[in-house]
């Protein structure tokens, strides 16, 4: 007879992940310069005000709520909004009532 092998312990649970990182599979997570710009939309902000803000230039603006659309695969910028705000992806997200 062979002696059995030796019990291995299941491995540890991954490390909880801040929910921006949380990432449907398909779904890429967003960068930290689109979070900063989804903040600003959330907020109301036009493009070209986040451009003001993030000292950015209105078009590099729309190309990040493209792709910001796109990672979150929403309708439109409206949506992508309500999708971040619902799917808590802005933790330090500070809305006015």
């Amino acid at each position: 007879m062979t002696p059995a092998a030796p019990q291995s312990s299941p491995p540890p649970p991954a490390p909880a992940q801040p929910s921006w990182r949380r990432v449907r599979p398909g779904r890429r997570a967003l960068s930290k310069r689109e979070r900063e710009v989804l903040t600003l939309v959330v907020q109301g902000l036009t493009n070209k005000e986040i451009g003001g803000r993030l000292f950015l230039s209105e078009d590099t603006v729309k190309t990040h709520v493209r792709r910001i659309i796109a990672a979150l695969e929403a309708k439109d910028r409206t949506n992508a909004a309500a999708l971040a705000v619902h799917r808590r992806l802005l933790p330090d997200l500070q809305l006015q009532d």
